[in-house]
């Protein structure tokens, strides 16, 4: 009797545990990620309102200044849409879903910002100077305010609040809120309890119960609630209660909110209650898991739906978790991941039993014992590894255990898997190596490696893969035994799972992951570096998406985005991640049980960590819809800080060099997901993408005109392409305008037109002092020659002419006297001009110069004038041209002083644009009617010489000459062959 009732202990204690264990609430922080900031953070305390508008700022009121969150910094601001606060005292908030932002102040007085404008009343509003307690927008737009004198109403476009007299039926005094319900009735809650007015009436009627009732709040179901200001809630009705009915407060607590999914939450003084179905027992956040502070004062419902809960020290904020990890007690150690028999998942671990669970937890024993790994077959059969031996369990529940040879007792089994002959294969720790189980015996696997083997998996040919230590697999087939490592290109390190997907095998290792297909290996790399390190579970759904199950958390790649990779495996993948901001508690196993990643059968996934087991439905996951709001916060222009209005930065000093923008990306779910790119037009064209900061920052910025434009994404890759823009107007000082340049440009040119017309002048002064020296010299051994030489020669031909006087005539020597004297004039003529060749030398530096003085020596030597003219400025001709001009004109000039017999010689010189001309004329006798016709004198070449010469440069030579009236010689030069 004894052993039967110590029996009947046992089992009761066993179901108990087991009703216990699958029981077991889920907590408050499994389902929600929470976040706390204080003081220390920079919060604000002592929050009496929140509100969000379609701009996405969160903005939070507090009795010592208003503040907006845009997810990472809190900001104190005095302003609204760039309008001042009347007050820093403010105590109601509420934003409409036009954008406008309703501030109420303890002191008195409503503002109503918008970004056209604002307005506050007061007393000249129609507003009493006292405090405003709540402000809520109608449905048909008026704005309502709870004031302490009661209620006062701003109508659609009316310019004065108007209060609610005793018409209306209400109390003028302590009214604390304004509620309307979703059916059209509008409730007021005050001192002396709640008022209601349906809609179509117009006075409001008390309802029941009648005790204060200032915190309304409306159930899903349409029940109204109400708070006794103290730590009591009613349900208010708009009939009499039914007699017996309980007359006390039905919850406790003091602050109430029904959340989107119809969730009731609850402010204690200690925290935040959730409540769920009447006997689950209750959730809390408080002190013991990390609340900001003691006594809730606002609660409030994002646009993402994130709870916000403001506190006396500061705010919290709980986000629904998109992985819900699954509640345990007690703690699982080292879980360990079992397909069940019909596809279920069950999960054992090390120091526990196998269970069969759900998403809520245990649900039912299904084997006893620790579990280190496992296999389950296609027909629904399990092979647990334990610490004693392998236990194989049937369809039909039964066990048999075959028990370890004596040099494997108490090793742990790393990795187990069937093969195509229904062989077990089984490895273990501490350098045993692998075993084969077949027919109830082991038998030592010799040909396989005696490196530790970490994980098994079969492929599509009935092989068995086997990953071993330092980047190392075995492929088992009939009777072979392939290798692979590095020379294939497997670089993983440990090799901790292995995945079959169709003919190819998937590898995860702590160095990343890779698909083998095709004799080759291919490494999977994503998009910003990713490698995917760690990986001890891999999953290809039905539908193509991969999932992987790293030390840095779980990662869903798109079945599109792996079929490109598949196509071009040299590029880098798009992923998703889901880590400890989405719920996850610890990460993958990096040794064993694996896989740390199976798909149940109803197509959740399942993961472990070191601790926990936790899942995620792929076809209904968490998404934020929203893309973000972005906004461009302020400008800060070399040490001055301007606030951008209109898209426009207002003001900027000029040559502006320095440039500080900041901007944000309004998403609050998850801020450090958000991600931003920027870039300035006009500047750069690539978009840049900051890593952990929301500021650009440019230097060295030239004036002129700029696009600065930023665009924003929300945690599940949502963007918000229209994102932010602001024009940039930087003005240049004085010394970068565009007149100064033209100044300045102009300044130089002319400086450097001053210093070459300076160096030319030099140089001609220069070169002209030398030609004078040169001319000097010639004409002092031309003078020389004239009066030495000459002048004896002509004496002795004077003498002998006077000699050849006495000599006969018509003799024979007076013939050879008369011969020689001849000969002698002829040589003295020569002598004449080579001394006028030496007066007259030639320089490529002054035309008119050398021309001039080779007239005036002609003009000495024989009787005629000599006049130069000089038209236009001139110019240095091209050396060539120089050359040839200068002897043509020289060759004229000296034919018309000898052959002309011309009383007046003139030269001019033609600098025009378009040609360059030379005309020299004279009064003389003119050209021979033969000479003319012929163009040169018989014996003579000078005007065969000038002709060519102007040929040469491509100038045209005209000759006009009439006998007696004198010969004119002009030769033109176009102005692109002169200069």
């Amino acid at each position: 009797m004894l052993l039967r009732a110590l029996r009947a202990v046992c089992l009761l204690a066993v179901f108990a545990l087991e009703w216990a264990c699958a029981a077991t609430p889920r907590p408050l922080l499994t389902d929600y990620t929470h976040t706390a900031w204080t003081e220390l953070d920079g919060a604000p305390a002592g929050v009496t309102k929140f509100a969000q508008g379609p701009d996405g700022w969160l903005w939070i009121a507090t009795p010592a200044g208003l503040y907006r969150f845009d997810g990472v910094r809190f900001e104190r601001t005095d302003t609204v849409y760039g309008r001042a606060l009347a007050s820093s005292n403010i105590m109601a908030l509420t934003a409409t879903a036009d954008g406008a932002v309703l501030i109420g102040y303890r002191v008195g007085g409503v503002s109503v910002f918008r970004k056209d404008g604002a307005r506050t009343y007061a007393e000249d509003g129609g507003l009493q100077p006292v405090g405003v307690l709540h402000l809520e927008a109608a449905p048909d737009g008026a704005i309502w305010a709870a004031m302490r004198d009661g209620v006062a109403v701003l109508a659609p476009g009316a310019g004065r609040f108007r209060y609610l007299g005793p018409e209306s039926g209400l109390p003028s005094l302590g009214v604390f809120q304004i509620l309307f319900a979703r059916d059209g009735t509008t409730w007021v809650g005050t001192n002396t309890g709640a008022w209601f007015r349906k809609r179509g009436e117009t006075r409001f009627a008390r309802a029941w119960p009648h005790v204060t009732l200032v915190w309304l709040c409306e159930a899903p179901d349409g029940t109204i609630w109400g708070n006794d200001f103290k730590q009591g809630y009613y349900r208010v009705s708009t009939t009499a209660p039914a007699a017996g009915a309980p007359a006390g407060p039905e919850l406790e607590g003091y602050g109430m909110r029904f959340d989107r999914q119809g969730t009731m939450w609850m402010m204690h003084p200690d925290g935040l209650e959730r409540r769920l179905a009447a006997g689950v027992p209750e959730q809390r956040l408080s002190k013991d898991n990390g609340i900001s502070g003691p006594l809730p004062g606002a609660l409030f419902e994002d646009r993402e739906g994130n709870l916000w809960l403001g506190t006396s020290r500061g705010m919290d904020r709980l986000r629904p978790n998109r992985l819900r990890t699954v509640p345990v007690v007690p703690q699982l150690e080292s879980p360990a991941l079992v397909t069940g028999p019909s596809g279920e998942m069950w999960v054992g671990d090390y120091a526990g039993d196998l269970w069969r669970f759900d998403r809520e937890g245990r649900v039912s024993r299904e084997v006893p014992g620790k579990l280190t790994a496992s296999y389950t077959d296609p027909d629904g059969v399990l092979w647990l590894g334990g610490m004693e031996g392998v236990l194989r369990r049937g369809r039909d529940g039964a066990l048999t255990t075959f028990r370890f040879p004596d040099e494997l007792t108490s090793l742990r089994v790393h990795a187990m898997q069937q093969d195509r002959h229904g062989v077990l294969w089984v490895s273990f720790s501490a350098g045993k190596g692998v075993y084969r189980l077949a027919d109830g015996a082991w038998t030592r696997a010799e040909h396989i490696p005696v490196l530790l083997t970490t994980s098994m998996a079969r492929d599509a040919a009935g092989n068995v893969w086997m990953g071993h230590l330092r980047s190392q697999l075995s492929i088992v087939g009939d009777g072979a035994v392939r290798r692979l490592g590095v020379d294939q290109g497997l670089q993983l390190g440990t090799i901790l799972t292995l995945g079959a997907d169709g003919n190819a095998m998937w590898v995860g290792g702590e160095n990343g992951v890779a698909l083998h297909r095709e004799g080759r290996f291919a490494v999977l790399r994503g998009e910003r570096s990713e490698s995917f390190r760690g990986v001890s579970g891999i999953v290809r759904e039905p539908g193509g998406d991969l999932w992987l199950h790293g030390a840095d958390g779980l990662y869903r790649i798109a079945a599109a985005d792996l079929d490109g990779w598949l196509k071009d495996p040299r590029g880098a993948v798009a992923f998703e991640r889901f880590d400890a901001q989405d719920g996850m508690q610890g990460h993958a196993p990096q040794l064993r049980p694996v896989p740390s990643l199976k798909r149940a059968r109803d197509g959740v996934l399942w993961y472990a960590t070191a601790g926990t087991v936790g899942t995620i439905d792929p076809a209904n996951i968490l998404r934020n819809r929203l893309a973000p709001p972005v906004h461009i916060t302020g400008v800060t222009a070399d040490g001055v800080r301007y606030r951008p209005a209109d898209g426009r930065v207002p003001g900027l000093a000029q040559g502006t060099r320095n440039l500080r923008i900041d901007f944000t990306a309004l998403s609050l779910s998850i801020p450090e997901r958000v991600r931003l790119r920027y870039r300035l037009v006009g500047f750069e064209r690539a978009w840049q993408e900051p890593a952990g900061r929301r500021e650009a920052y440019y230097t060295n910025l030239a004036p002129g005109k700029y696009r600065f434009e930023v665009i924003g994404s929300n945690e599940d890759h949502l963007w918000n392409t229209a994102g932010a823009a602001l024009e940039i107007d930087i003005p240049p000082t004085f010394l970068q305008s565009g007149w100064f340049k033209v100044l300045a440009l102009a300044s130089g040119a002319l400086l450097l037109y001053a210093a070459y017309a300076l160096r030319i002048g030099y140089l001609t002064a220069r070169m002209q002092e030398r030609l004078q020296e040169r001319l000097a010299e010639r004409t002092r051994v031309a003078r020389a020659l004239h009066d030495t030489l000459l002048q004896s020669v002509q004496a002795l031909l004077m003498s002998f002419d006077a000699h050849s006087r006495k000599v006969e005539q018509g003799t024979q020597e007076r013939a050879r006297l008369e011969q020689t004297l001849n000969l002698a004039e002829q040589l003295l003529a020569e002598g004449r001009d080579q001394i006028m060749g030496l007066r007259a030398p030639s320089s490529e530096d002054a035309l008119e110069l050398t021309l001039g003085q080779f007239g005036q020596s002609l003009a000495g030597y024989w009787p005629h004038a000599f006049g130069m003219k000089v038209e236009g400025s001139p110019k240095p001709l091209r050396p060539d041209v120089h050359a040839e001009i200068h002897a043509i004109a020289r060759e004229a000039l000296f034919n018309a002083s000898r052959y002309a017999d011309a009383t007046r010689i003139d030269i001019e010189l033609v600098y025009g644009a378009a040609a360059f001309v030379v005309r020299i004329r004279d009064n003389g006798r003119g050209l021979d009617d033969v000479v003319a016709a012929a163009g040169q004198r018989s014996g003579h070449w000078g005007l065969v010489g000038m002709r060519e010469r102007a040929s040469c440069i491509g100038a045209l030579l005209a000759i006009d000459s009439q006998a007696g009236a004198g010969t004119d010689i002009t030769v033109t030069v176009p102005g692109k062959k002169a200069y």
